[in-house]
């Protein structure tokens, strides 16, 4: 089964998510410049989400690092080891899993790890500390072959000095550790695909239901102790920002989900849960101090159906347009109904098992008119009694 979010959310004049050059990210879709939000900077949102509202427990979260060994060292010196030798053996640890370390002690790219699999390997290291302690230090020694570095030669020596049992024990807890996040969003090892984890979730990146332009605040600012008789500011610049009504969209493969913790239904649930209270909740942090664009959602639909899902994006090929009457939200709410019931006419709502939906608004649609519910605590409810997570079916976004 697959649950899908579609929501619409009006932002305030705010740079949320910016480019390179520090303008709000935008795209042209159906010819006409749009703003955008990254899928990335909306799932990073959803994971601060997370822990900020305290939706998961740390043991079923998440944490994304180059600073493995650190966090290793502060785990072992806590277990009465020395810091020194702990960071010796944390290194020979990963080095031994064929995980690059840079010179500066940073792994060579971000990992993405359970906080329970964190855990555990400061477990095994603990288990075999004498041994790894010893191989440490041999690779430390006046004339040892380096280990350090991310050259395939450095690689291989490291992983090589480390013995097979040890191995196969630090590769049996990279399972994902039952962190919801990873389960949703899945991650990538370059150098150990073994340890990859499929997304069970897909996560588009925001667009605007009207087209934007790009507008500049020039800002001023005042020394507090200059002279009286001195006049002007004493740094000026600009900033980009845009305000635009933003449609997202997100599906989670139930399925897929309850597979990559462990088939743990119940755990499954709850990350389904958080992640519709945090996709709902959550709002990028670009530039809020300066804008506090704090703007929660106006729409929010839910689907749950058993496969094939449905952007419903292409609503909004002609841009919104206010009207005397009738505002962005307005106009965007009504062109999704439309869109969607076009959908049905001509595909059919067989595989659909329900579909809620709330505004703010008055709106009186005409394909959803019978879907509509009490409050998004009622949507999320609703999403949830009728989530299937038994039936694993890998082909279900097909």
């Amino acid at each position: 089964m697959l649950v899908e979010l579609h929501i619409l959310q009006n932002f305030a004049p705010a740079n949320l998510n910016r480019d390179d050059t520090g303008a709000p990210k935008d795209c042209v879709f159906g010819g006409y410049r749009r703003a955008r939000i990254s899928s990335q900077c909306i799932k990073r949102s959803i994971r601060d989400a997370f822990k900020a509202q305290e939706l998961l427990p740390e043991a079923n979260r998440a944490v994304r690092t180059a600073r493995l060994i650190e966090k290793l060292v502060t785990v072992l010196a806590a277990k009465g080891h020395p810091a020194d030798q702990a960071r010796a053996v944390a290194e020979t640890a990963l080095k031994g899993m064929g995980l690059a370390v840079e010179t500066t002690g940073l792994t060579q790219y971000l990992l993405f790890l359970g906080n329970a699999e964190v855990a555990a390997l400061a477990e095994v290291c603990d288990a075999y500390w004498e041994a790894l302690s010893g191989i440490a230090a041999e690779a430390a020694a006046p004339g040892a072959k380096p280990a350090r570095g991310t050259s395939k030669e450095a690689k291989k020596a490291g992983k090589e000095a480390v013995p097979a049992e040890i191995r196969k024990a630090f590769q049996d807890i990279l399972d994902g550790g039952k962190a919801a996040d990873v389960a949703l969003f899945g991650r990538m090892v370059a150098d150990r695909p073994e340890f990859e984890v499929d997304a069970s979730c897909q996560v588009a990146h925001a667009i605007s239901t009207n087209r934007v332009s790009m507008e500049f605040d020039f800002y001023t600012a005042v020394d507090d102790l200059k002279p009286g008789d001195t006049a002007g500011a004493d740094m000026l610049g600009t900033v980009e920002f845009n305000s635009a009504c933003f449609y997202r969209y997100a599906n989670v493969n139930l399925g897929l989900l309850s597979q990559n913790l462990g088939g743990d239904e119940e755990l499954a649930r709850r990350s389904l849960e958080a992640f519709l209270r945090a996709s709902i909740n959550a709002i990028p942090t670009g530039k809020q101090n300066s804008f506090a664009a704090q703007n929660p959602p106006s729409f929010v639909f839910a689907v749950a159906r058993t496969s094939h899902p449905w952007s419903l994006a292409n609503a909004f090929l002609n841009p919104v347009r206010p009207s005397n009457n009738a505002d962005l939200m307005h106009q965007s709410v009504l062109a999704l109904d439309d869109y969607w019931g076009r959908l049905v006419r001509m595909y059919g709502s067989r595989g659909i098992a329900g579909r809620w939906w709330d505004s703010l608004g008055d709106e009186q649609l005409v394909s959803l008119k019978d879907a509509r519910v009490d409050g998004v605590e009622k949507l999320v409810q609703s999403v949830l009694d009728t989530a299937d997570f038994a039936h694993v079916k890998e082909s279900v976004w097909a």
